[in-house]
């Protein structure tokens, strides 16, 4: 049976204990109350009161709350998710509608609109939008193979092809079906399992490719199925 296009729209409380996983599907979470500590695909941030943010389908996500916090979480795979990047264009709109909804909940005729109201606030109108730059995704990727050995971002990415990461995320998203940090790791996992089939020992392999250990490397093919 396929997934709902819209999936449940919750309130979660998140506490001192360490959680790690990635969804098949979009999150958005947004503070009510409370820090919630983020660190998604390697890319660390902070969850307060009012603060959003949207987790690609994929993008591993570590998670832990030492003080306690609470979020308004939606699990969606709805696919104009997928054209939206990780901040919401109207940030204000998007905190006074979490906390409304917070307030309201559970009220089934305020969750029935919540899933549509958040997707407006958060991403760009379209009218508003500027003819899009070409990506050329072939000469990115060789750019990054070249650089796998150095930290890179999604900022550095973004850099290269003259968008903003949050533009950069959206087109990733649109070209790719994943976010730039999905996309990344996809280039690093190619480039270590081509390095590691011409012979590069596996410590060699992860140096080249930017893991911080061999074991590291090890367990992100494993886990990758290569």
């Amino acid at each position: 049976m396929s997934s709902p296009a819209v999936l449940p729209l919750s309130l979660r409380d998140y506490g001192p204990s360490h959680g790690s996983h990635a969804h098949a599907h979009h999150q958005l979470l947004v503070g009510l109350d409370g820090l919630l500590e983020l660190e998604v695909e390697g890319r660390g941030q902070r969850l307060g009161a009012g603060d959003a943010v949207l987790i690609a389908p994929g993008d591993r996500h570590d998670f832990e709350s030492p003080r306690g916090s609470r979020c308004l979480v939606l699990d969606s795979d709805h696919a104009a998710w997928g054209l939206c990047g990780p901040q919401p264009h109207q940030p204000r709109q998007v905190a006074a509608l979490a906390n409304y909804l917070a307030q309201a909940w559970p009220q089934p005729l305020a969750l029935s609109f919540a899933p549509a109201l958040l997707l407006e606030a958060w991403r760009t109108p379209r009218a508003t939008q500027r003819p899009r730059r070409a990506i050329d995704w072939l000469s990115l990727s060789a750019w990054v193979q070249a650089r796998l050995s150095q930290p890179l971002n999604v900022a550095d990415l973004a850099q290269q092809v003259h968008l903003s990461p949050s533009q950069f995320a959206t087109r990733c998203q649109e070209a790719h079906g994943m976010g730039p940090l999905a996309w990344l790791r996809g280039q690093r996992l190619a480039q270590a399992r081509s390095l590691h089939d011409a012979g590069w020992s596996v410590r060699e392999t992860a140096l080249r490719t930017g893991y911080r250990s061999p074991s590291a490397l090890t367990a992100a093919l494993r886990r990758a199925g290569l």
